[in-house]
């Protein structure tokens, strides 16, 4: 059986997670969610997608 999980979900539990914690302020968050989202409507978005993509198939192989 496997688990199939998006990246963006797991970020965003990781992120909900360091802020409940306490590790990371919410401006701190707010900052790096709002760069990702103008990172992605930049040209750099397709190499970034190939990244986790090739990251989430070395992963897989594991």
């Amino acid at each position: 059986m496997t688990l199939s999980i998006s990246a963006a979900v797991l970020l965003g539990i990781i992120v909900a997670v360091l802020v409940k914690g306490g590790y990371v302020r919410i401006g701190s968050a707010l900052a790096c969610t709002l760069f990702g989202f103008t990172l992605a409507a930049t040209g750099l978005a397709p190499a970034i997608h190939s990244g986790l993509a090739s990251l989430a198939g070395l992963v897989s192989i594991l």
